[in-house]
């Protein structure tokens, strides 16, 4: 059974697939100028195992129209959205989930399992952003400046071919360009200021591990954020690290069917 919602009084546009013999539910969480789309090569596998819930975060998707009907237009946090997505928990009345997530969508469920931790059963975060180095740093430092003297479209272009280079990406870069051109500039300007927060918020997530089992689901050419991740791995004791061969950053996409088999297995592993 396929369900439609749209949750103006917390923005959040939602979907949901029930399985009638499952008791497990899956959230999953786009990152930064993306939608719910990009879990098309997801939902077929998963259905047949579990409920899904896939979800539009602020300012996205679907749910950029209910933004905008909202009087607060100040900026907000990494813990605001993750409270937008608790609320639709709360909504549906599903009290434990395993979460997916890519790119920033990892930061809103480790945000979320910090605030909510009993709603939490595991965490597979995919292209996981767990350190900023020095490239990193000055990708977003040069960002902050060329926000202010070109469209926001082309800077998001830029960042995509920094963070996807690959031609083994080009699906991937593609489908994450083409989302970012339904995000009004307003938005994104709000999304990419949280950026600002991201240093200390990683130095505290990586001190502070949670008791709960975690899958960083990572692609062999993720040149950014992978070597972080075995790092992570090494220090956190319920931290599990795959690594995708033959894939980038948005690695459920770029080779899905590793990515379905190996997070499915691993939310099996971890259902009681």
């Amino acid at each position: 059974m396929v369900t439609f919602y749209n949750l103006y009084f917390i923005m959040l546009y939602y979907k949901t697939y029930t399985e009638a013999n499952s008791q497990e539910w899956v959230v999953f969480i786009h990152g930064a100028g993306g939608s719910s789309s990009i879990w098309f090569r997801q939902i077929k596998p998963y259905i047949q195992h579990f409920n899904v819930l896939l979800l539009d975060l602020r300012g996205h998707g679907r749910s950029a129209n209910a933004a905008s009907r909202l009087k607060k237009i100040h900026q907000y946090t990494f813990e605001d959205v993750s409270r937008d997505v608790l609320s639709v928990l709360s909504h549906l009345n599903i009290q434990k989930a395993h979460f997916i997530g890519i790119s920033l969508g990892t930061i809103i469920i480790r945000m979320l399992a910090e605030i909510a931790p009993e709603c939490v059963k595991s965490m597979i975060l995919g292209g996981a952003i767990t350190y900023l180095d020095f490239r990193s740093r000055l990708i977003l430092w040069s960002a902050k400046i060329g926000k202010h003297i070109m469209p926001f479209f082309w800077l998001y272009k830029i960042c995509a071919y920094i963070l996807m280079p690959l031609p083994t990406h080009k699906t991937s870069r593609e489908m994450f360009v083409r989302e970012a051109k339904r995000m009004a500039q307003p938005e994104f300007l709000r999304w990419f200021t949280l950026t600002t927060d991201l240093q200390p918020l990683l130095k505290h997530f990586n001190s502070t591990p949670l008791p709960i089992p975690t899958l960083y689901l990572m692609g062999d050419e993720d040149h950014m954020f992978l070597r972080a991740a075995r790092q992570i791995v090494k220090q956190h004791p319920q931290a599990h690290l795959a690594v995708i061969p033959k894939s980038g950053h948005v690695c459920n996409v770029d080779q899905a069917e590793h990515f379905n088999q190996i997070s499915i297995d691993f939310i099996y592993k971890n259902s009681h």
